[in-house]
């Protein structure tokens, strides 16, 4: 019996993560948004940068613009995810349906995580062609997909549950921020300090990247566990 429950609840939430995956595949509104909107985010950080001074280092704060992006990138994209379902009814027909609710938590942060990794992945290159310029990339490439990664996952895991949250809400906008802001500050301290390792590298930076994934890590893993057990008692408030 708990293979067969198991087996049920794995394969509603292939059925409810390809749901959103081929939503977005056919219409590309989140992904484009957020693309869109992390890109120009960007170029305006250079274009305020640019009259800072030639004896301004750039690389010092690019890992902390990097993350303000994609943390207000993300909460676009969470709340349009979730108004998307709202409005459409797709959100209330998943409530009605025998589906566990966390089942229906991991499916949207699963997708939520996918369409954020995509950004990132399409960011990165115009991050570095933009920020890297004024000298060589001194840290050790392979750190930079971990702390994208795990930022990621705490992002979507923890911004799925507030967007669940303020989609009921007459300010959908300005509740989710003030919600995810303030959370995702532990989150985006260790992030930024495991970036800017990765870019800067030199003397004690393996260190400082190790201590910011173990801080992410450990923050992941409070955040979902919090996340999944109150996330039945948000979709059924």
């Amino acid at each position: 019996m708990a293979g067969e429950a198991k087996g049920l609840s794995l394969r509603q939430f292939k059925a409810i993560l390809r749901k959103d995956i081929v939503m977005e595949l056919r219409t590309k509104e989140m992904v484009t948004s957020m693309g869109i909107y992390a890109l120009l985010t960007m170029v305006i950080y250079q274009v305020a940068l640019s009259q800072s001074g030639t004896a301004f280092d750039p690389r010092n704060i690019a890992a902390g613009l990097l993350w303000l992006a994609f943390v207000f990138t993300s909460m676009l994209g969470l709340n349009r995810s979730l108004v998307h379902e709202k409005d459409q009814g797709c959100l209330e027909a998943l409530l009605l349906s025998p589906v566990d609710r966390p089942v229906i938590f991991f499916a949207k942060a699963t997708g939520n995580l996918v369409f954020l990794l995509i950004v990132q992945v399409l960011t990165i290159p115009v991050f570095a062609f933009l920020f890297l310029q004024e000298g060589t990339y001194a840290g050790e490439w392979w750190m930079i997909p971990l702390a994208l990664l795990a930022g990621a996952v705490g992002i979507s895991g923890v911004g799925t549950l507030l967007a669940t949250m303020s989609v009921n809400t007459k300010g959908k906008d300005f509740v989710l921020a003030v919600l995810f802001v303030p959370l995702m500050y532990p989150l985006l301290l260790a992030a930024v300090s495991a970036t800017s390792a990765a870019i800067l590298g030199g003397d004690g930076s393996v260190q400082q990247f190790w201590t910011g994934m173990s801080m992410m890590a450990a923050f992941d893993a409070i955040m979902l566990l919090a996340s999944f057990a109150l996330y039945e008692f948000i979709v059924g408030a």
